[in-house]
């Protein structure tokens, strides 16, 4: 029988947690198959571990991998992957607004073996606020724009992969993950379901809007070099600018000969052309920061504690 193991990243989910591993139990009974529920407690200040541990202790099924500290959602998802040992492995969120009853259609589409992934992406965004779906519609449209991988619009996290898959992005052990964009970029078969936005089943939400903005920023930096082009673009057009304005100037003061005037005009510009390099300059130095990351060559995550040391 086959093995479908299931990675829970987790961080401060006490509140739902009971909820969740409910649902996905009465979930899995429908479905033939062994099952596994990997939770990843990404360095949770509430009594998160403590539930995963009660839950380890009665259901063999449950296994769990704690965290020194926080180190972020893609960590977690990193460290699920790694530790699973089903022959599909499935990501999911603990709030529910991944909907496990979807997981025997996503199981039975990968047993016809047409497909490799199949994975979610919600058809709308009801219940998110206004400011928040307009900035995640525009970074859809941004990034696909900029880069050679493409990333669906409104893609979850949420999706069933067959190990194959999921060793190819083991593969990937960049520091810096942008794991929508990993699952885009190793390829493979996917088949997308759309569904409705669900909210949380309880709790409250850890991504806030600048959490978002900087995770956008950090899937166009991983997947992308064009800011480094449109920097270049920006230098080259201001220095066009420039020349035309010298010889603007040289011509009024020939004719004019009044060279002094119009230096309040002359300061903003200054200004303007200072503000546009200190910019580039950000670009570039963002870039330059990932590399650093990268070259420190520093693990991941870091495990405090796992099911194992508590069954011994």
């Amino acid at each position: 029988m086959n093995k479908i193991s299931i990675i829970v990243p987790c961080f401060n989910e006490e509140e739902v947690l009971h909820i969740f591993y409910d649902k996905i139990t009465e979930v899995s009974r429908g479905i033939e198959a062994d099952f596994e529920y990997i939770f990843v407690d990404d360095g949770s200040k509430d009594k998160t571990l403590e539930i995963l541990k009660d839950y380890s202790k009665r259901d063999s099924r449950v296994r769990f991998i704690s965290f020194s500290r926080n180190f972020g959602k893609e960590s977690a998802m990193y460290a699920g992957l790694k530790a699973a040992t089903g022959d599909y492995v499935a990501i999911m969120d603990a709030d529910l607004q991944d909907p496990p009853d979807l997981l025997n259609e996503m199981y039975q589409t990968l047993l016809t073996k047409e497909y490799d992934c199949v994975a979610t992406k919600r058809k709308t965004r009801k219940g998110e606020p206004a400011l928040r779906s307009l900035f995640s519609v525009m970074f859809y449209k941004i990034i696909n724009h900029m880069s050679k991988t493409e990333i669906v619009n409104g893609a979850r996290d949420y999706r069933l992969m067959t190990k194959q898959m999921v060793d190819s992005i083991l593969q990937v052990t960049e520091y810096n993950r942008f794991s929508k964009g990993i699952f885009s970029w190793v390829g493979f078969k996917t088949k997308w379901i759309a569904y409705d936005n669900i909210e949380r089943a309880a709790g409250k939400t850890k991504w806030s809007f600048w959490k978002l903005l900087n995770y956008s920023l950090e899937g166009i930096t991983a997947f992308s070099t064009a800011p480094l082009v449109f920097a270049a673009f920006i230098g080259i057009f201001f220095c066009m600018v420039s020349f035309l304005m010298i010889l603007v100037i040289i011509a009024k003061t020939l004719i004019y000969g009044d060279p002094v005037s119009g230096w309040p005009s002359t300061i903003c510009i200054i200004l303007f052309v200072g503000g546009i390099q200190l910019f580039s300059l950000g670009i570039i130095g963002q870039y330059i920061s990932k590399e650093y990351m990268e070259i420190k060559n520093r693990p991941i995550y870091i495990v405090k504690e796992t099911e194992k040391d508590i069954r011994e």
